[in-house]
């Protein structure tokens, strides 16, 4: 068993406000669709400005682009439409689901990953995944009320109310578990800023051509809303750039599995901010899926 370099406390830390970034990103989504701010056009400001930033860390790093094949390049391609659906997905569960909620649907994503991987590789589970499988799925059957147990509603209620955006959170972990297996079968050797770069052009486009598709953008009807998209786009670029350019400085390898933490951020933020709160049950449905994910990012590296 290999060991990693442990995380320092610069480390550790920068990680930690990268989770949280991420999960006040979702909380201000929330706070600018309420204000008439659509999903695609929130994903093609959102996608730009990073696509923008990240290009600009290329340019200014020089950062080379390694000539790929047919096969590297197609994959490329459909990664990036992967993150394209995986974005605008995502961010239309946040717009019909408590925030933390949505995104503890969305890290059920291990999931989805071990079953691509095993459909389209043919390579089996790791004995850590098979046995955190029902503890995510105990967790996320919990942390949705999904008898309706904790709102009193019934199931048949419940469901109605939040199965679309179960369904769209599904989706967005789905396709965010094909393009990870797709990247990590098929795009070794590109650098990650390319990699990120050529993901939210595409998103960028994809949410474009949904625009389109709808007619015109739909934009905020008021300031708060306006500061929400701004706020988003912030936190989402600024937040990938951290990601890219410090923490492979500090040598972090776990960072994935400590920014799991971002469910709890963003259900702490939504309690204040959005005024959404959720039953003691459903907490504990949190931290099993928060728990459970963290755990099996953490084997990976030790």
């Amino acid at each position: 068993m290999s060991s990693t370099r442990a995380l320092s406390l610069t480390a550790f830390l920068t990680l930690l406000l990268v989770g949280l970034m991420m999960g006040a990103n979702h909380v201000a989504a929330r706070l600018a669709f309420g204000s008439g701010l659509d999903v695609a056009t929130a994903v093609a400001v959102r996608s730009g400005v990073t696509a923008l930033v990240v290009g600009l860390l290329i340019v200014t790093a020089r950062v080379p682009l390694r000539a790929m094949g047919g096969r590297p390049r197609n994959a490329l391609l459909l990664i990036g439409v992967l993150i394209g659906v995986q974005s605008q997905c995502l961010y239309s569960s946040v717009a019909r689901l408590p925030v933390a909620l949505a995104l503890l649907a969305f890290n059920t994503y291990p999931l989805f990953t071990a079953m691509w991987d095993r459909l389209i590789y043919g390579h089996a589970p790791s004995r850590a995944m098979v046995g955190a499988m029902p503890v995510i799925l105990l967790g996320l059957g919990l942390a949705l009320d999904v008898l309706g147990a904790a709102s009193g509603l019934g199931a048949g209620t419940q469901w109605v109310q939040m199965g679309a955006g179960v369904a769209f959170a599904l989706a967005a972990a789905a396709s965010f578990g094909l393009a990870l297996i797709l990247t990590q079968h098929e795009t070794q050797g590109l650098d990650g800023r390319w990699r990120t770069l050529f993901n939210m052009a595409a998103a960028c486009v994809i949410a474009l051509a949904v625009v389109g598709w709808h007619g015109a953008p739909q934009w905020p009807g008021s300031t708060f809303g306006w500061l929400g998209l701004a706020a988003l786009s912030f936190l989402y670029g600024t937040a990938f750039t951290i990601m890219f350019t410090v923490l492979p400085r500090l040598g972090a390898a776990s960072f994935s599995a400590i920014m799991n933490v971002e469910p709890i951020f963003a259900l702490g933020l939504a309690w204040w901010v959005l005024d959404q709160a959720i039953a003691p049950s459903q907490v504990l449905g949190a931290v099993l899926v928060v728990g459970a994910v963290i755990w099996l990012g953490l084997r990976k590296t030790t």
